[in-house]
């Protein structure tokens, strides 16, 4: 999840709020004091230092007003303040995608190794689950197996890719997948083009010429959280040069300080339209700038939390329940169920958008991940038949699936006592996810 990005600067953000609380009344030393632990935690993060010098000037400037100095919380106040200049320099709304009456067509680029083609793959994958006929473009001929990659992914997503032989230019490759697009009434068209390991004047030629061949829609420039504030210099080069629509930042759920996220859209002034938080087809989120922040300021984030649960339990929870009201419910009903829990996340990683939980150990949960992998390992060594009618299994099979799962029979006898308790305990509830949690406690 994202907010492995911010805990470090997250943590010391509350740190600062909470000591603003415990003064009462403030004094303008007060305030010096907690911009000064302010700045420092921004430049800790990574932000460019003409940001956080403006940042700090705004806020102080605010925070020092008859208003603030003499509120009877004027912590919560300066809080208030800081969260508000946060969201301004992450770009207040939302930026969506816009969108054409025709073809619409997304020109993706940015430096070798920042991820275009994965984000190339998930942004198809995000519009042709809201209804549009999409067609991926491979026009990345430099790097080896790039086209590859590409086709890999449409064919395990069902995606239509566009390629053709690396002899051809790349600008050739966009223009003919335009036309293809454009005979066979595809929707959307995202040309993945190449990168770089630097920007150089062949590559930005390159792109030029294919955006006045092609005409795309927008260009969105795909950046590498991890590179930090380099992330400034390259985004600031793209738009002078080639001029881009947004941005996409890849690898936000790695080590990273997050620093670049807020430089590159208070620099550029260019909107941050996704982020790219994991591995998986459908590990890319649309940007809100007021949820980001309060997940840096360790103030939570339920909204994106409320929005993973409807995207992995919706579909399936009518089928659920109409099994569970007939009896049906079997332990591949339960597997898959837990399949859903477990895209939520980590429930340390779950609690940490909980506005209050930020920052609180959960150390009786940090086995989760385990007891998951246990429960996993056992109705994967059942049969099909047992799955679906688990009464049926006796002595010899809870021996047969413990050895299979490489863990003890109480285990096995303590999973399908639990699972009886769930189909109960769905009846009420229609969530077995407090049930999954106690499992093996």
């Amino acid at each position: 999840m994202i907010q492995i990005l911010f805990d470090n600067i997250s943590n010391k953000f509350q740190g600062i709020f909470k000591n603003l609380r415990r003064k009462g009344k403030l004094t303008e030393n007060d305030i010096k004091n907690a911009m000064k632990e302010v700045k420092i935690a921004l430049l800790d993060a990574d932000v460019n230092f003409k940001i956080v010098k403006q940042f700090i000037n705004t806020v102080s400037e605010k925070a020092l007003g008859n208003e603030v100095l003499q509120s009877l919380t004027p912590g919560q106040q300066i809080i208030k303040i800081v969260n508000e200049e946060m969201i301004n320099i992450l770009g207040n709304a939302p930026a969506r995608l816009t969108f054409s009456n025709n073809l619409t067509t997304y020109m993706l680029v940015g430096l070798q190794g920042a991820g275009k083609t994965t984000v190339a793959g998930k942004l198809a994958l995000m519009l042709k689950k809201q209804g549009k006929k999409v067609l991926l473009i491979a026009c990345d001929t430099y790097r080896p197996a790039a086209i590859t990659q590409l086709q890999v992914f449409g064919q395990k997503n069902s995606v239509d890719v566009f390629a053709m032989s690396e002899n051809i230019s790349p600008v050739d490759i966009a223009k003919a997948g335009i036309s293809h697009a454009l005979t066979n009434n595809y929707n959307i068209a995202i040309i993945d083009t190449a990168g770089r390991l630097n920007v150089d004047e062949v590559l930005m030629n390159e792109l030029k010429e294919m955006k006045s061949s092609v005409r795309p829609q927008e260009i969105l420039l795909v950046l590498d959280a991890m590179i930090g504030q380099e992330a400034v210099n390259i985004a600031q080069s793209f738009n002078e040069q080639l001029g881009i629509d947004g941005v996409i930042m890849t690898k936000l759920d790695s080590d990273t300080r997050g620093g670049a996220m807020l430089s590159v859209r208070a620099i550029t002034q260019k909107p941050i339209k996704f982020i790219g938080v994991g591995e998986k087809p459908e590990d890319l989120e649309q940007f809100y700038p007021d949820r980001i922040a309060s997940r840096i300021l360790g103030m939570g984030d339920v909204l994106s939390i409320i929005e993973k649960a409807q995207a992995s339990f919706d579909g399936d929870m009518q089928e659920v329940q109409k099994k569970i009201l007939k009896n049906n419910f079997d332990l591949n009903d339960f597997y898959k169920q837990l399949q859903n829990i477990k895209k939520l996340g980590s429930v340390s990683d779950i609690m940490k958008m909980i506005p209050g939980f930020s920052g609180i150990k959960l150390n009786n949960l940090e086995s989760e991940d385990k007891m998951y992998s246990k429960i996993e390992a056992i109705i994967l060594s059942m049969t099909p038949r047992e799955r679906t009618n688990p009464e049926i299994i006796n002595g010899s099979r809870k021996r047969r699936i413990a050895l299979g799962a490489g863990l003890p029979i109480s285990q096995v006898n303590t999973l399908l006592k639990r699972f009886n308790d769930v189909k109960k305990t769905m009846k009420m509830f229609n969530s077995n996810k407090k049930s999954l949690f106690n499992l093996f406690n």
